[in-house]
């Protein structure tokens, strides 16, 4: 299987190593250190060399960072996490810290006026800039985590692959002319390793579950690339295929070329190191601050790209439906954990012959396990699928023509009234940002609330975002399209994120509804102003036992009714003939 249930951390590791990250503080001279969740990339997901977060605390989130201080250690996790947290960490050691609600500089200022160390590979510039506009006192060092970490893993050394450019909708050199002619300086710098996957239409193996390569690349105005990897990476027909434009130099080779770029040089502060800008800033190198230019441009899939993701969708909602089946089979037996549950899926997904990963390890929630937004199953904490609960299923999976992500939660019995009301409230958001209509030029902050619209009316509301953006063969979360409440960047046509209203209820239950939709042109209104809406991707049922129709409008029971009947006229040729049996039943009008 690609997913294990190892118990990675655990919270009984953190205070020794604690202990002794706080010996390094003393030799430094130094009041405070900050563990981010980063590697040198700065991507969301990081190789196990660089989940320092995770060996330090025990947190294995996906997003959060520790500011250890001499005498209290804050790990900072947003709205997804709060519930994890307490299971991960020693309690008695590390205080979990709501965050962004409070900011880690003023945190850390309330605490302390001491000198504060920071890896500059770890940090992005807006980061280090925030802590300080604080007030904080921040000294680059090298990683103190890293002194301590004795069996700290390799770097990953996956090798490269080709993504054929007929998946793509475009050949390397056009993307690399078409962002070249858009930079406003000589050169960018480029660390996000999907950017760089997406510009050169290659793909690796560096990251678990994410098919990326770990490199720096240096794009030029003129549109040549210095490609910095290790070259045992890089194989000779994919050298081949990029051609002579793109010249690939040793990770090694990254300082010197950086030092010997002529201005101005367009760099993230978003994303890119801060170390790269301090390098650039000794050789007095003019920077542009400016956003990495492949992200824009990645997140518009050309029609290639959505055809492909298109067909994804259709083979994975046939596995999923298998899979949904077998689990109405079995699942009122009283047999079954949530590590059968999530086996049993891959199972079905591998069926398919076309699997080339999961796209994150499958969120398999069991009653109380729900309400843990980010719950990975292991053998220590593996539940049976009881009668009379809820289970959320939240999975994914990568094929060479396109990633998917799909969260559907079931009935196992009768798991009550409240229960029910809950999911339709869910349901409804998921249905009426389903059927937006907006003017361009809106962010997805915009959209965000109609998500929320029926949960506020109920005094109900999640800690996360609607939506995030979803690449092509490419990672699940993809930026920086999405829709939150923090968004500020407008969805255009070709833009693919996910729907993903949800609520949940510690110790008790979570509901989480998700589909991936894609941004569209809409139909000229009456009074020619240019619109947007969504296509919807996902095609698998919802659980109708769980919906309550007297709640849903007519428009929105009209809405549900329409889908599940495409579902079954999609879906229903790629089945098996007791899948499609099942199908008929879970797809029939309201």
């Amino acid at each position: 299987m690609f997913q294990t249930f190892t118990t990675t951390a655990s919270p009984e590791q953190g205070p020794p190593r604690l202990a002794a990250l706080r010996e390094q503080l003393q030799r430094e001279g130094l009041s405070g250190f900050i563990v981010p969740r980063a590697d040198v990339h700065q991507g969301e997901y990081v190789a196990a060399r660089d989940d320092r977060l995770a060996w330090l605390t025990g947190f294995t989130g996906s997003a959060g960072f520790c500011v250890v201080l001499a005498d209290q250690a804050g790990v900072f996790i947003d709205g997804r996490y709060r519930t994890q947290v307490k299971a991960q960490v020693a309690l008695d050691h590390f205080t979990p810290v709501p965050w962004p609600d409070i900011k880690p500089g003023p945190w850390i200022m309330e605490r302390t006026h001491g000198e504060i160390g920071f890896d500059p590979w770890l940090h992005t510039q807006d980061e280090i800039s925030a802590l300080r506009d604080a007030g904080v006192t921040l000294r680059p060092v090298q990683n103190l985590v890293d002194r301590i970490w004795q069996d700290q893993p390799a770097a990953p050394r996956s090798r490269a692959f080709l993504h054929p450019d007929e998946l793509a909708g475009m050949t390397a050199a056009e993307k690399r002319k078409m962002v070249a002619k858009g930079l406003k300086g000589t050169a960018a710098v480029l660390t996000l390793p999907d950017s760089i996957c997406w510009l050169l239409n290659i793909r690796g193996a560096d990251v678990p579950r994410n098919p990326v390569l770990h490199a720096f690349a240096i794009l030029h105005n003129d549109a040549r690339v210095d490609l910095f990897t290790d070259p045992s990476k890089i194989p000779d027909e994919v050298m081949d295929h990029l051609g002579p434009q793109v010249t690939l130099r040793p990770t090694t080779a990254f300082g010197e070329a950086l030092r010997a770029l002529n201005g101005p040089v367009q760099l993230d502060p978003a994303s890119a190191p801060l170390a790269l800008r301090l390098t650039l800033e000794e050789e007095g190198t003019k920077i542009l601050g400016a956003g990495d230019p492949c992200r824009l441009p990645k997140a518009r899939k050309t029609e290639a790209e959505i055809a492909g993701m298109r067909e994804a969708h259709l083979r994975d909602g046939a596995a999923m439906v298998e899979f949904l089946a077998w689990l109405d089979a079995e699942a009122p037996k009283g047999t079954l954990t949530e590590i059968a549950v999530v086996q049993a899926l891959e199972g079905f997904r591998r069926a398919t012959n076309a699997l080339h990963d999961i796209s994150f390890e499958t969120i398999s929630g069991a009653g109380p396990n729900g309400a843990i937004m980010h719950y990975r199953v292991t053998e220590e904490t593996n539940r049976p699928v009881r009668l009379n609960e809820l289970l959320l299923v939240d999975s994914g999976a990568q094929y060479a023509d396109g990633t998917t992500d799909i969260t559907r939660t079931m009935a196992v019995g009768d798991p009550g009234n409240e229960a029910r009301d809950c999911y339709t409230r869910v349901l409804q958001g998921l249905i009426n940002l389903s059927r937006a209509r907006w003017p361009a030029g809106l962010a997805g902050r915009d959209l965000d609330p109609i998500a929320r619209f029926h949960l506020w009316l109920d005094g109900r509301d999640f800690n996360h975002g609607t939506g995030h953006g979803v690449g092509a063969f490419l990672s699940v979360h993809e930026g920086p399209q999405r829709i939150s409440r923090i968004s500020e960047v407008p969805l255009e046509a070709g833009m693919i994120l996910s729907n993903e209203p949800g609520y949940y209820r510690e110790g008790a239950f979570g509901i989480r509804l998700e589909n991936l939709i894609v941004v569209e042109a809409a139909p000229q209104g009456p009074d020619d102003r240019e619109q947007l809406r969504f296509e919807t991707l996902t095609f698998v049922p919802f659980d109708r036992r769980l919906v309550l129709p007297e709640r849903l409008s007519p428009d929105e029971r009209a809405w549900l009714d329409a889908y599940h009947a495409e579902v079954l006229e999609k879906i229903g040729p790629r089945l098996s003939a007791s899948a499609l049996d099942w199908l008929r039943h879970a797809a029939a009008p309201l």
